[in-house]
C-alpha cells in the first residue's frame, strides 16, 4: 500500500518508479481523487461544525424569545442535515476509488533495483561452488525419480497435474530436507519456529498483497477461507494490527508447511516434474525489521538461505531481480538458482525479498521509536524461502545421481535418513 501523503511531495518520483516497473504515470489521477476526497471531507467538517453551532443558537434564541431567528436557525439545521447523507455518500465513493487503486498498485523498486521486464533482465551477482562433471549422460530427475519412490501418475490418477506420490526413500528424503532446513534456520539462523494456520481469510492475504489482484493464484474453500500459497502469508499476519516496542525487532519468524498454488499464468510450463506444483513444502523465513536496519537484514536472511545451498554442496548463483520480474510486495529481491545438471542450467530455489512498509501499511503494523511517547512508524517486512523443499529435492536427486541410477545421500541429511548413504532403485 501507498502513502498518498509521499505521493503528493513526491508526484514525479512517484511516477518515474512506477514506469520502472513498467506501468503509466498515475500520480495526477490519484492527486485528484485524493484533493476531492480532501474538499468533501473539509465540506463535511464545515457542515457539521455549523450544524452543531446553529442547533445550539436555536436554544438561545428562544430564550430571548426570537422565534423568527429560531425558525431561521432550524430550517438551516434541517437543510444542512438534509446535505449530509449525500456528502457522506459521495466522499466514500471517491475514497473509495481512491484506495481501491492504491490497492492494486505493485511496491516502488528501491533506487539499486536494475531496469528490466522479465528474467532475461536479471543481475548475475555471484556463484558459489562449481558444476560437478559426470562421466555420464546426467539426467532430469523426473527420469532419475520413479525406480526410487517418485511415483507421477498415481498422484494425476487421483488429483490431476501438478502432484506427486512419494514413497518409501524419496518420501524420507523429502521429510529428511525439510527437518534439516528447519532446523538449521532455528539452532543455526536464529529464526523462531512456528506452526501457523494453513487456511487464512481475506484480509491476511490482503494484507501480503495477494489480493485483489492475485487471486487467482490461490485456492478458496467455500467458507471463503484461503489455502496459503506461502507461510509468508500467515506468518508476516501474525503482528497485524499490533504497534510494536522498538526492542522487540527484529522478529525473525521460520515455518515448514505446506504451500498451495493454483499456477494460473504457468499454463504449459515446467508441466514434467516437481518444479512447478499445485502442493508442496517449503521453509519460510519471515523478519519483521527497524525501518533503518531492514537493508541489513535481507542480507542477513540471503545468507541462511544460502547457508543451505552450501551445506548441501549445491553450486548455485545469486542473481539481483529487475524490476520487471520482482512480486509486486518486493521493493527488492535477490534469488538463489541452483545449478540442475539434468537440465544444463541454473533454476530459482529461493526468492528473498525486502517489501520495506509496503505489507505493514496493508496490515497497520507499527512499531513506538525509544524514547517517543508519541508517534509510531511502519515497520518493515522481509520474506525469503529458506528453502523450497521440493525443488531441493530436485537438486539432489540432479546433482548426487549415480550412474547406476542410485543417488548418492548429502552427508549433512544422513542423520535424519536413519544413516542411508544413498538411494538405491527398487
Amino acid at each position: 500500500m501507498h502513502d498518498i501523503k509521499y505521493i503528493r511531495e513526491n508526484p514525479e518520483v512517484f511516477d518515474a518508479a512506477l514506469a520502472k516497473r513498467g506501468l503509466d504515470p498515475l500520480a495526477r489521477n490519484l492527486l485528484a481523487l485524493d484533493e476531492q476526497s480532501r474538499a468533501l471531507k473539509t465540506e463535511l467538517q464545515n457542515g457539521q461544525a455549523r450544524r452543531n453551532e446553529a442547533s445550539k443558537s436555536i436554544g438561545q434564541a428562544k430564550g430571548r424569545g426570537d422565534e423568527e431567528a429560531a425558525q431561521a436557525l432550524m430550517a438551516e439545521v434541517a437543510e444542512l442535515k438534509s446535505k449530509m447523507p449525500a456528502l457522506e455518500e459521495k466522499e466514500r465513493e471517491i475514497s473509495g476509488q481512491l484506495q481501491d487503486i492504491l490497492a492494486t498498485l505493485p511496491n516502488l523498486p528501491a533506487d539499486d533495483v536494475p531496469l528490466g521486464e522479465d528474467e532475461d533482465d536479471n543481475v548475475e551477482i555471484e556463484r558459489w561452488g562449481k558444476p560437478r562433471q559426470f562421466d555420464f549422460d546426467p539426467k532430469e530427475h523426473s527420469d532419475i525419480g520413479p525406480p526410487l519412490g517418485l511415483d507421477f501418475e498415481t498422484a494425476a490418477a487421483m488429483s490431476g497435474a501438478r502432484f506427486a506420490f512419494l514413497r518409501g526413500q524419496m518420501a524420507r528424503l523429502q521429510r529428511a530436507i525439510g527437518q534439516y532446513m528447519l532446523d538449521q534456520q532455528t539452532a543455526e539462523n536464529g529464526f523462531q519456529e512456528c506452526a501457523p494456520p494453513l487456511l487464512v481469510r481475506d484480509e491476511a492475504v490482503f494484507g501480503v498483497g495477494q489480493l485483489p489482484k492475485f487471486a487467482e493464484d490461490m485456492f478458496q474453500t467455500k467458507d471463503g477461507r484461503w489455502l496459503i500459497p506461502t507461510a509468508e502469508v500467515s506468518l508476516t499476519n501474525s503482528v497485524r494490527e499490533q504497534i510494536l516496542e522498538e526492542a522487540q525487532m527484529p522478529i525473525r519468524l521460520t515455518a515448514l508447511t505446506p504451500c498451495f498454488r493454483s499456477e494460473a499464468g504457468s499454463a504449459g510450463k515446467d508441466t514434467k516434474g516437481l518444479i512447478r506444483q499445485h502442493q508442496f513444502e517449503k521453509v519460510e523465513l519471515v523478519a519483521i525489521a527497524h525501518p533503518d536496519h531492514s537493508v541489513e537484514e535481507h542480507q542477513r536472511m540471503t545468507a541462511a538461505a544460502e547457508s543451505i545451498l552450501q551445506a548441501l554442496e549445491l553450486p548455485y548463483r545469486k542473481m539481483l531481480l529487475c524490476a520487471g520480474d520482482m512480486g509486486a510486495a518486493a521493493r527488492k529481491t535477490f534469488d538463489l538458482e541452483v545449478w540442475l545438471p539434468g537440465q544444463n542450467t541454473y533454476r530459482e530455489i529461493s526468492s528473498i525479498s525486502n517489501c520495506g512498509d509496503f505489507q505493514a501499511r496493508r496490515m497497520n503494523t507499527r512499531f513506538r521509536p525509544e524514547g517517543e511517547e508519541k508517534g509510531t512508524r511502519f515497520v518493515h517486512t522481509l520474506n525469503g524461502s529458506g528453502l523450497a523443499v521440493g525443488r531441493t529435492l530436485v537438486a539432489v536427486l540432479e546433482n548426487y545421481q549415480q550412474a547406476d541410477g542410485s543417488v548418492v545421500i548429502p552427508s549433512v541429511l544422513r542423520p535424519y535418513m536413519g544413516g542411508i548413504e544413498k538411494l538405491e532403485p527398487a
